[in-house]
């Protein structure tokens, strides 16, 4: 099993950042991309951001040039640096870790962002 603790979430103004970070830990074992999803209120969770161990990205193409995520490998961790947020960001961030040779998908508990003035 793996366990997923997010932070940095919280209520920033149009135009602000935020930071998010997830450790990982438990059974972690073998190749796996972590990441960052969201869910606004009344629709689909949706991807933002993935990287993989060795560092290539993903990304929305609505967060593209305003959002950059990172990882550290031996800490098992990802981050989420947000910049220019806008109010249609506002959701429930999720960090995700997917385990690539067992296709599973550990999620973390969420972190509301809000963005708005």
């Amino acid at each position: 099993q793996v366990q997923l603790v997010e932070s940095g979430g919280g209520l920033v103004q149009p135009g602000g950042s935020l930071r998010l970070s997830c450790a990982a830990s438990g059974s972690i074992v073998g190749i796996y991309v972590m990441g960052w999803y969201r869910q606004a209120s009344g629709k689909q969770r949706e991807l933002v951001a993935v990287i993989t161990s060795g560092g290539d990205t993903n990304y929305a193409d609505s967060v593209k040039g305003r959002f950059t995520i990172s990882r550290d490998n031996a800490k098992n961790t990802v981050s989420l640096q947000m910049n220019s947020l806008k109010p249609e960001d506002t959701a429930v961030y999720y960090c995700n870790v997917h385990r690539l040779i067992t296709n599973t998908h550990y999620w973390g508990q969420g972190t509301q962002v809000t963005v708005s003035s």
